[in-house]
């Protein structure tokens, strides 16, 4: 049976399949395009967007507000009618700017994760960007939600759930993700609770996706049972053949065994879920000096004298340097990855 279309405002997902946000570099306008064309939603990553620009090295912000635009109409031109929209850390510098610029150009949506997005209604007001949070448990879906309805009078246009089992940042403390897994689907229900009560007070949908393992047909099902509108996938992506990583990045995902998907500790305070190799063994006993600031991070977020290394350099190996030497995050299956494919015969497995 086919997926059914989900409504987010006044646009159509046609297929409820939202392809994560991935960076640095992972997914942009190729990846992010080519899913909108097949009817899912496509998402540019904004973390350090403009790493390609020669202007780059001596200015990444310019760099990057110049490479938001070049993306996004990259992709719109790929997409045609379909929806493709960014994915913004809080922990961003300058997170504000990242926010007004993808307003400007014209975003769809923008969804934003790596802390509580506290003012994003009021950065993107007056605009038909649409917004979605990234929370992880149901206390965070209730402060965020009260605070945009008594702050902002207004809801979020659809959630996020970001589980445990996510590559990337995780929104979950280093001890507790093992108890997190075994109770994730009772949260995934109170959060769609949450989500319909703050509907209901606003009279409309908010369609609420599941993100963090979602590896087949048969896991999108188990989420659309327990009251989610779609899924966001993101490893999957990342081996087919449109998606903007390297080859050699692409490698490590399909050589990745099961005991080499590790938790490691990330610069912006939050464990993450990457591919072991070099750089891993690396942090687990010494610092990896900082060779030059790019301004990723939130001063609050990136203390130069005591962080274990510079999340930017890292991510920055993985997709121009050394994959060996670098950060690769990944998701929980990505060790039941063993085959290229495309986006379209990825989205055609998924929704029919």
């Amino acid at each position: 049976m086919k997926l059914t279309p989900v409504t987010i405002g006044d646009l159509t997902l046609e297929v409820p399949i939202i392809q994560g946000g991935m960076g640095i570099g992972v997914s942009l306008s190729r990846l992010a395009g080519s899913v909108a064309k097949n009817g899912g939603m496509g998402i540019i990553s904004c973390a350090q967007i403009g790493f390609n620009d020669p202007l780059f090295e001596r200015a990444p912000f310019k760099a990057n507000m110049k490479a938001i635009k070049d993306q996004y109409e990259m992709a719109k031109t790929i997409a045609g009618n379909g929806i493709v929209g960014f994915n913004i850390m809080c922990a961003t510098f300058k997170y504000e700017k990242y926010v007004q610029r993808c307003v400007e150009v014209g975003a769809d949506v923008i969804i934003s994760g790596a802390g509580l997005p506290i003012h994003l209604p009021e950065l993107v007001a007056g605009s038909k960007t649409k917004i979605a949070p990234i929370v992880s448990s149901e206390k965070a879906a209730k402060v965020l939600l009260r605070t945009w309805a008594k702050r902002y009078t207004r809801t979020a246009d659809f959630l996020v759930i970001e589980g445990p089992e996510a590559g990337g940042h995780l929104g979950f403390k280093y001890d507790g993700i093992e108890n997190a897994i075994a109770n994730m689907d009772e949260e995934v229900k109170k959060i769609i609770a949450v989500a319909k009560e703050y509907g209901k007070k606003f009279q409309c949908e908010i369609p609420v996706f599941f993100a963090g393992g979602v590896y087949d047909r048969a896991d999108i099902d188990h989420y659309l049972e327990l009251g989610c509108a779609g899924v966001q996938m993101a490893t999957r992506f990342v081996v087919t053949e449109e998606c903007d990583a390297p080859s050699d990045y692409k490698q490590r995902y399909l050589n990745a065994k099961k005991e080499d998907v590790k938790i490691i500790k990330s610069p912006v305070g939050m464990p993450g879920r990457a591919i072991e190799n070099k750089f891993t063994e690396t942090i687990k006993t010494k610092q990896i000096p900082i060779a030059k600031c790019r301004s990723c991070l939130s001063y609050d977020h990136c203390d130069r004298k005591t962080i274990p290394y510079c999340i930017t350099e890292m991510l920055l190996n993985s997709v121009t340097e050394n994959p060996d030497c670098g950060l690769v995050f990944a998701g929980s299956n990505v060790f039941k990855v063993n085959e290229m494919t495309t986006v379209p015969a990825l989205m055609k497995e998924l929704s029919e």
